[in-house]
């Protein structure tokens, strides 16, 4: 098949994919679009938060050529030659699941340093391939994260408002609580959420069977890429892990317990914690002030809380994930080094996590699940799912 010929089919993909874009759009995505300034940039994060429906939105916009790393067409040329016969007629290009093509880092490279003036926006979901390459990017390309999405955009989805952010923490909480209640049930759009709303695509359906296999994809696929060696074995001590995650009540870290229940040494228990926090399996809350890695006490939770609701888990560490899903994206947060002060420490802020029958102790805030207003420092848990 000649070049331009390729070109062709490419652009009536593209074309074709454009014109069934949604009417709704993620409210992340304006702030997304202010951040996309740089000709060069890297655009990563969890499977299924819309990373494709932006760069198709962005592609239309800017007049800028959309490939799919993963389509088969582009195995039947040399990449180099069919990115430069595409940017001697458009803007620029965007590459959509980059690591799917050979010697991507390499080609980026080339084809930023031979055209100075064209914009080369590309993306991925597996973060570790990116930032393996980002050493060797970093001076000419901006990475940039979409996270998973947050209950206010769920209630955009749902109803079409635009309800505004929430700075954490705010002195006016109470104002903020009772204008978002005057304008929505806000508890029952979180019980929803809980359940299906972190990713766009729950309005599709089959939300659960989607969420699984996203799990499958990202444990058997992304992981090897960057762990030296994976064994079955290993395999089964991830999937222990997840278990141990989702049914445990206090899921904390306890390195030498972990190696001895799973026969596992701690170099290899090290490298496969951090591969899944990297590819947003888990979220790991270190231990306040602790240096040491992994430290007894820390604490481990899934990155998505929905996987708590998709797998029928303990709903009790869905606040605590919940928690630190959300204000992980604003600040560092801490898993307290005294329980008596509360559960974590965000910012210098003590916060208590939980249900109705949770009390103050000394902590700062206290976030509870079964409330819609604040009581003065005890504030709704819904609150944390409108910080962007």
């Amino acid at each position: 098949m000649e070049l331009n010929q390729i070109i062709e089919k490419l652009e009536l993909r593209t074309n074709r994919l454009i014109s069934f874009l949604p009417e709704r759009k993620r409210l992340f995505f304006d702030d997304l679009e202010k951040k996309f300034q740089n000709r060069a940039i890297l655009l990563y994060g969890p499977r299924g938060v819309g990373k494709t429906t932006f760069l198709l939105f962005m592609a239309k916009k800017r007049n800028l050529f959309y490939i799919s790393g993963d389509d088969p067409l582009l195995l039947s040329y040399s990449l180099r030659d069919l990115i430069e016969k595409i940017l001697m007629n458009y803007p620029g290009i965007i590459i959509d699941e980059v690591h799917s093509l050979p010697n991507w880092d390499v080609v980026l490279k080339t084809i930023y340093d031979s055209f100075p003036n064209k914009i080369i926006w590309v993306s991925d979901s597996s973060s570790v391939i990116l930032k393996k390459s980002i050493i060797d990017l970093s001076r000419r390309f901006v990475l940039i994260k979409l996270p998973l999405m947050s209950l206010r955009e769920y209630i955009h989805f749902e109803t079409g408002k635009v309800i505004g952010k929430l700075q954490f923490p705010s002195e006016d909480f109470l104002n903020y609580a009772a204008e978002v209640v005057k304008q929505v049930d806000v508890l029952n759009y979180f019980k929803d959420y809980r359940q299906k709303g972190t990713r766009p695509f729950y309005i599709e359906g089959n939300f659960k069977e989607k969420m699984m296999n996203i799990l499958e994809k990202t444990l058997y696929y992304d992981i090897p890429h960057f762990v030296d060696t994976v064994s079955d074995n290993h395999f089964g001590v991830m999937r222990a892990m997840i278990s141990h995650l989702l049914y445990s009540k206090i899921p904390t870290v306890n390195i030498e317990s972990m190696c001895k229940e799973w026969s596992t040494g701690k170099p290899k228990l090290y490298q496969l914690l951090r591969a899944m926090g990297e590819v947003n399996i888990i979220n790991i809350v270190w231990k306040e002030k602790t240096e040491r890695p992994y430290s007894k006490g820390s604490k481990i939770f899934f990155a998505d809380p929905a996987f708590y609701y998709v797998f029928e888990g303990e709903i009790g560490n869905f606040r605590e994930a919940f928690s630190v899903f959300a204000l992980k994206e604003k600040g560092k947060i801490w898993a307290a080094k005294n329980e008596q002060d509360g559960d974590f420490v965000f910012e210098g802020m003590k916060l208590e996590i939980g249900g109705k029958k949770k009390s103050s102790k000394s902590s700062d805030f206290v976030l509870r699940d079964d409330i819609d207003l604040p009581l003065r420092n005890v504030i709704p848990l819904w609150i944390l799912g409108m910080l962007w």
